[in-house]
């Protein structure tokens, strides 16, 4: 009996020495889901800057003072690298054929702003040069919208002649960095919103009476209108918003059939995604269209947007109103 006691005794305390081994080994071990956790940062109050993983020291330097360069001389800024694999996991699933070997130039500082202020891009000279051949500073913006991203200041820069799809992508991976990751099915949308919205624009480019800004303004306007709806926006509903948008932006003799139906079948995809569930959704896609039509008043004055039809009519009213007035003077004088 007392030799069955003591193998219990043995049996219990390796046990228990084996348990606390292990809890000890889940609390150091990074690949453990506790550790990766207490790794991540929640806090925001200081900028990321991503940097491309195949910039030479020489360009990293350079990138760093390009998109520092707002910053207090005395402000803090965290560094994020963004390689192949980076790519692969934020914009292959929208069909980016991207690899792990895939090189990285494009960067980005991302700046969390105060809630409602709307997110905001600005692509800078790198040397004097803008090297970001493809993405607009309004596909940035809307992009972002699409993918979950809400009040932040974004600079993006290259040192090469690049598409900018690296700065997009570090963009997300800053967010998931600091404890925010993002939606993936509304990361997929955004990117194939990206890509439609830049091939339409590279298709039209050369029209008179075309702008980015218009189209982005479209587009974004349509979320804006799309959220008021709901998550159950119908395809004919949003087909009826696209067409209206494209009116009030001065774009029906430009965008073809073909191109108005890209750009519902992206709406459609956002909706799908869930980014009408947001309840920062609206907010954030007015704030995109007011900075859009900020960053291009010389356009947007001469626009039929609702804002100037809105003005046009006071002025009508007012006239009507005058001539109402002048009309019961002289009727009452008469009677």
């Amino acid at each position: 009996m007392k030799f069955k006691n003591i193998i219990y005794t043995v049996a219990v305390t390796t046990l228990a020495v084996l348990s606390l081994g292990s809890v000890a080994h889940a609390a150091t071990d990074p690949s453990s889901s506790a550790s990766s956790t207490t790794e991540k940062t929640t806090d925001w109050s200081n900028p990321v800057v991503t940097l491309g993983s195949s910039l030479t020291d020489s360009q990293k330097s350079g990138t760093i003072s390009t998109l520092t360069a707002s910053l207090d001389s005395n402000s803090t800024y965290s560094t994020l690298p963004v390689n192949g694999s980076t790519l692969v996991k934020y914009l292959n699933s929208s069909g980016s054929t991207f690899n792990s070997d895939s090189g990285v130039w494009s960067s980005a500082m991302v700046q969390k702003t105060s809630s409602g202020s709307g997110i905001n891009v600005k692509i800078l000279d790198y040397n004097g040069t803008n090297n970001i051949t493809t993405i607009t500073e309004n596909q940035y913006k809307n992009a972002a919208l699409t993918a979950g991203v809400t009040d932040a200041n974004i600079y993006v820069t290259s040192a090469t002649r690049i598409d900018g799809s690296g700065a997009l992508a570090g963009v997300y991976a800053a967010f998931a960095q600091n404890g925010e990751t993002l939606n993936t099915k509304q990361v997929t949308a955004a990117q194939n919103e990206m890509s439609t919205l830049s091939d339409i624009t590279q298709a039209n480019k050369s029209k008179d009476g075309y702008t980015d800004s218009q189209l982005n303004n479209a587009v974004a306007g349509a979320k804006k209108d799309m959220a008021k709806e709901g998550s159950n926006v119908t395809n004919n509903q949003i087909t009826n918003i696209v067409n209206n948008q494209i009116t009030n932006n001065n774009l029906t003799n430009i965008i073809t059939d073909n191109q108005k139906q890209q750009i519902v079948a992206v709406l459609i995809k956002i909706r799908d995604s869930g980014a009408l569930d947001s309840s920062d959704f609206k907010s954030q896609a007015n704030k995109v269209a007011t900075n859009i039509q900020d960053g291009a008043k010389d356009i947007f004055s001469k626009l039929n947007t609702s804002e100037n039809r809105n003005f046009l009519q006071k002025i009508w009213d007012a006239i009507v109103s005058f001539f109402s007035s002048i009309w019961s003077a002289i009727t009452s004088m008469i009677s």
